[in-house]
């Protein structure tokens, strides 16, 4: 069974070929990231306009790799939300019609979900109950899932999410975008223990996350120590925000009898992460490769094929939701 899938949600367009819901046939991916870092970040109206460009070449490439024809898809999946409106509504638009064109079944996928099912496309299934860490740009979650198709959601951001706090450090370091890889790479060249920046720890048992505050002890920092060493400011903010990632994850898989943790999104793809969690979680820690854990529409797929396995059909009045909030 093919699904051709599509990604949307913020500045990557993706198209993908995926054969029943784990074999990537062709996963296609056009960037934006240069048209934004000139901004220092997403500017959503000139995304949207890129994504309408983008979205017929991408489409094509994908059925290319897969050396796939029209005729051959069983499945259009698509993401749904959250993400920018605008960018939203290309890929939606665009999937009714081909969906509508075909004849072919619809399902709309939560981006959020997509990034944890990027796990089923390296190594399959993970153990149930599974700890899922989401950590994708405006959004920090903690979910158990007791199967492919129950997800109870433990916490979320209450303020500034992990992804959003990195980039926000990037600007203030005067980092190109996006600020994740960028503090990344040079807080390898500082001192994590330079400068002890705070840690928001809730109350036990509260799984909310909350990097507001992190983020301002840094530029409070940089502006009562001009002269600070950039890479260490770097290394101790980055290492300030994984121990809270890594110890709420491991402290919430413990407290929920988890058999394996999964960590999705763009900031999966930080080392420092894996690290912590490694060293932190009584359970196998499982991190995709790196073009599984940016934007991609693979992932999507393997949400869509699931949901669509479980029953789930969408009409064509789907609407696109930008606040839509983890769940399968």
């Amino acid at each position: 069974m093919l699904t051709l899938a599509i990604e949307s949600s913020c500045d990557e367009t993706s198209a993908a070929v995926v054969a029943d819901g784990s074999r990537v046939l062709s996963n296609v991916v056009a960037s934006q990231e240069a048209l934004h870092a000139q901004y220092g970040g997403v500017v959503p109206e000139l995304a949207a306009r890129r994504h309408v460009e983008a979205i017929g070449p991408v489409l094509r490439e994908a059925l290319t790799q897969a050396a796939a024809d029209w005729s051959d898809l069983d499945l259009v999946a698509v993401t749904r939300g959250p993400g920018l409106p605008g960018a939203l509504l290309v890929g939606l638009c665009t999937a009714k019609a081909v969906a509508l064109a075909r004849g072919l079944p619809l399902v709309g996928v939560n981006h959020l979900a997509g990034h944890i099912f990027a796990h089923w496309l390296c190594g399959g299934p993970p153990e149930f109950p599974a700890l899922a860490l989401v950590v994708s740009g405006s959004h920090t979650d903690l979910a158990l899932l007791a199967s492919a198709s129950e997800l109870r959601l433990l916490g979320s951001t209450a303020d500034d999410a992990a992804g959003e706090a990195f980039d926000k450090v990037g600007r203030l370091l005067g980092l190109p975008y996006p600020g994740g890889p960028t503090v990344e790479r040079l807080a390898a060249a500082g001192d994590p223990h330079a400068i002890e920046f705070p840690r928001a720890f809730p109350e036990p048992g509260d799984y909310r996350f909350s990097f507001s505050g992190l983020k301002t002890a840094v530029a409070v920092h940089l502006e009562r120590h001009p002269d600070a060493r950039p890479a260490d400011v770097a290394a101790c903010f980055q290492r300030a925000a994984v121990e809270v990632l890594a110890s709420k994850a491991a402290f919430a898989a413990a407290a929920f009898g988890a058999r394996s943790l999964l960590v999705a999104g763009g900031v999966a793809a930080n080392k420092a992460l894996a690290r912590a969690l490694a060293e932190r979680s009584p359970v196998p820690v499982r991190v995709p490769p790196l073009d599984l854990c940016t934007d991609n529409a693979a992932m999507i797929a393997a949400a869509g094929w699931a949901a669509f396995t479980a029953g789930r059909r969408d009409s064509l009045d789907l609407d696109a939701d930008p606040s839509l909030p983890l769940a399968l």
